[in-house]
């Protein structure tokens, strides 16, 4: 039984999804190919196959992007790539982009 002036509400949710940022690995002479592997192994979570495909990506054209996340997952990535490299003493270098 319906009370008098009651009043319904409808409420309207939006879900977005998250904006995605691309990683991008940029080549450097210094940076050892086995660490570009062993990190995008670890951190990035690629097959040995799909490591080694990035890795000469990067390794003949300067850069590529090596996954796109939301932005905090991003940089929490590439946050621990980069103090990986300075504690082993490469000069590696990463960016992010809007995707």
């Amino acid at each position: 039984m319906a009370v008098q002036g009651q009043t319904k509400e409808k409420t309207r949710i939006n879900i977005r999804q998250p904006r995605h940022f691309k990683v991008i690995m940029h080549n450097d002479d210094f940076t050892s190919m086995e660490f570009v592997v062993d990190i995008l192994i670890d951190i990035f979570k690629k097959d040995t196959f799909e490591a080694e495909r990035l890795m000469l990506m990067v390794h003949e054209s300067g850069r590529a992007a090596v996954g796109a996340y939301p932005y905090d997952i991003a940089a929490t990535k590439v946050n621990s790539a980069l103090a990986r490299a300075k504690a082993e003493g490469f000069p590696f270098r990463m960016t992010l982009e809007e995707d």
